[in-house]
């Protein structure tokens, strides 16, 4: 599709109200938008970095020149075309501006199809930029997102693009998912590829501040407002003026104060304790639960019509027993920061210890794993245990994955990844078969092979 297709913005400078004429009729023709302006300073006021069109300016203007002009609108973006229209003797100054970026010239009196065909071009030049542009930021964010949110998994990739894709919006945002998955991660990552990332990041976590301070903490108050409050104090809510909020555990809100949220939500002000009047607050809004958001709507433990304000937007965040090999390189990236914290070296991850990373179900998720990773480095020079036991403890029964030969290893390795998926599936067959993407014959044959029963592994027999 071209410029020309999507109605892109051609700005068109001159004092003669006749050619301005003209050429509003000769690009709208074409299929352009156009911006009438007589003089280089009305000019400058429609030029911006992300201005999607071409400039066509007369030479001779009232004031500035249109050279002048384009080497001001060169100060904000160089890349910006800028075809200029010259009488019979401005060509030299025609050629000049060219050597000084011009993008063309022409000279009056000139066909309208010449200066249709010039915009066209000049306009497909700055959409392709503009493109490579938006191509090369997003690369450079996605790099930098990959180092806040690790893992190569499908799940991880997914979310990545769902985050930078709703990061741009002012959009109120839930983010659910199991305890230690990373949700302030996933919130602070909105903030920081947001256009409010300049602003405060405030966050609040419902489940941790107690009953009695929750609403001056929330709302602030004047003072006198109550016994102690000896001076005004702002609450969380103003604080983040500007930024995002982020309202960690919600569901963990005492529901007398929800309505009170709800209001602040929809109104977009705040009521201070003891204030006499609302005061304007401008945020967004990013929340969080562990558990399913409808469920504590059902408990009434949540509100729906405050629930219906927070999750316009809902991203999930994967559990770690949901993200394949990721376990690998999380645990790497933990145990690399933590030798290099404790000045220790880095420690060997044995087959037994990598098998035991694939096949763990990591309850605690990301939170339990970089827990792990500590401690195995910790443990690493006082008589290194295997991983399993620094997870599981001594107590419990170690698994089979141990030395021995390579189909020893890949045997119990199997045997592991079938049984957690039984288990996770409730011994659901075609669930399991999803899972691992092999056929029921497959995995009925490595199960025989394995000795592995559905009873046995439910724990029926």
């Amino acid at each position: 599709m071209t410029a020309a297709n999507v109605k892109t913005p051609v700005l068109i400078v001159d004092d003669d109200p006749a050619m301005r004429s003209a050429l509003r009729q000769w690009l709208g023709l074409a299929g352009f938008e156009t911006i009438e302006v007589s003089d280089a300073d009305t000019a400058m006021r429609h030029v911006q970095p992300s201005f999607p069109g071409c400039v066509v300016s007369d030479v001779m203007l009232n004031g500035d020149d249109g050279v002048r002009l384009m080497k001001r609108i060169a100060e904000i973006d160089a890349d910006i075309p800028v075809i200029l229209i010259t009488g019979h003797g401005d060509v030299p100054m025609a050629v000049e501006a060219m050597r000084s970026g011009a993008y063309d010239f022409v000279e009056k009196p000139f066909d309208p199809e010449v200066i249709a065909e010039l915009v066209r071009r000049a306009c497909e030049k700055r959409s392709l930029v503009l493109e490579n542009r938006s191509l090369s930021r997003r690369l450079v964010e996605e790099g930098s997102l990959e180092r806040r949110l690790l893992g190569n998994s499908p799940a991880m990739r997914a979310l990545r693009e769902r985050l930078l894709h709703f990061a741009g919006t002012d959009a109120a945002v839930l983010i659910t998912g199991e305890t230690g998955t990373g949700k302030e991660v996933v919130a602070q990552a909105l903030h920081a590829f947001g256009h409010r990332k300049d602003a405060p990041f405030v966050a609040i976590n419902a489940a941790a501040l107690p009953e009695t301070m929750v609403e001056a903490e929330l709302f602030g108050h004047e003072a006198g407002a109550f016994t102690g409050a000896d001076r005004t104090r702002i609450g969380r809510i103003e604080a983040a003026n500007g930024g995002v909020l982020f309202l960690d555990e919600i569901v963990s809100m005492p529901i007398p104060l929800q309505p009170k949220l709800l209001r602040v939500l929809q109104e977009k002000c705040v009521d201070r304790i003891g204030g006499r009047r609302p005061v304007p607050v401008d945020f967004r809004v990013v929340s969080a639960a562990n558990i399913e958001p409808k469920e504590a709507v059902a408990a009434k433990t949540l509100r729906e019509d405050l629930l219906f304000r927070l999750n316009t937007i809902e991203i999930t965040i994967p559990a770690l027993r949901e993200r394949g090999n990721d376990s690998l390189l999380l645990f790497d990236t933990f145990i690399n920061r933590f030798a290099a914290q404790y000045g220790i070296p880095m420690p060997d991850v044995t087959a037994r210890d990598e098998a035991f990373l694939r096949t763990y179900d990591w309850p605690g998720n990301v939170r339990e794993l970089r827990n792990a990773a500590e401690r195995f480095v910790l443990n690493a020079g006082v008589g290194r245990q295997p991983l399993e036991v620094l997870v599981i403890g001594p107590g419990h029964k170690v698994s089979d994955i141990a030395g021995g030969t390579l189909k020893d290893l890949m045997d119990s390795y199997e045997r592991s990844v079938i049984s957690n998926a039984l288990r996770r599936h409730e011994g659901r067959i075609a669930e399991v078969m999803r899972e691992l993407g092999v056929p029921r014959r497959t995995l009925n044959e490595k199960m025989t092979r394995l000795k592995l029963s559905r009873p046995q592994v439910m724990g029926d027999e």
